[in-house]
């Protein structure tokens, strides 16, 4: 018997192929967290860090960098980093965040931390 090229179909739903799911199986995507970047967490000698990229798109500011006191132009790719485990919680280290180059925020010391 020859063997056909067309898709098989499931019994009992008219029209649907067998390799394809419902929406509803599919997880949302999260465009905005795409878009901004994933936290990663960074234990170090002077503490606990979250570290997020900030892509060129998303970077429309001057920034100073903690590392190298020099600008971070708009449009330049960089880190944004804060404490995790700061003394007065959470919400204070994130609004103590600060934006770093990549470079400097690799290699930093942590003698004077």
């Amino acid at each position: 018997m020859p063997r056909s090229n067309q898709p098989r179909r499931r019994r009992g739903t008219p029209g649907a192929s067998a390799g394809k799911r419902g929406a509803q199986d599919r997880p949302e995507i999260e465009l905005d967290r795409a878009r901004i970047g994933i936290d990663r967490r960074e234990v170090a000698p002077d503490g606990v860090w979250t570290v997020r990229t900030m892509t060129a798109l998303r970077a429309g500011k001057d920034y100073t960098c903690p590392g190298c006191h020099r600008p971070i132009p708009p449009g330049q790719a960089h880190l944004v980093v804060w404490e995790e485990d700061h003394l007065f919680g959470e919400a204070a280290g994130i609004a103590e965040r600060r934006h770093w180059h990549t470079r400097c925020w690799t290699g930093r010391t942590y003698r004077y931390r």
